[in-house]
């Protein structure tokens, strides 16, 4: 079973920065694709985006599309989310996600995640 460790969120000013970081363990890093969701107060939990065991695959969310950036690295079990632009609506409890298995273009797939890093952008 993996386990997952979020870190980097925080409180920021809206046009500001912020990088999300999560550390796996437990299985092979390199196996699987990694995803970020966002549960904002209030509302269901939502795609963000994800990227491919070899990290030369990206997918995002429309409405991160331009200011988010997914990254890993695959030597260090880490995966990050660099955040441009922060804007209000961006504040939520974000997660790192893996997938149960090989298929990860759904939601659906992602099975195990972490607990929660929250990102505030005050306007």
């Amino acid at each position: 079973q993996v386990q997952l460790i979020e870190s980097g969120g925080g409180l920021v000013q809206a046009g500001g920065s912020l990088t999300l970081s999560c550390r796996a363990s437990g299985r092979t890093f390199s196996n699987y694709a990694m995803g970020w969701f966002r549960q904002a107060p209030g509302k269901e939990r939502e795609f963000v985006a994800a990227i491919a065991k070899s990290g030369g695959v990206t997918n995002y969310a429309d409405f991160v599309k331009g200011r988010f950036t997914i990254s890993r690295d695959n030597a260090r079990n880490t995966v990050d989310l660099q955040m441009n632009n922060l804007q209000p609506e961006d504040t939520a409890v974000y997660y790192c996600a893996a997938p149960y298995g090989s298929s990860w273009h759904l939601p659906s797939d992602f099975g195990s995640w972490g607990q929660g890093t929250q990102v505030t952008v005050s306007s």
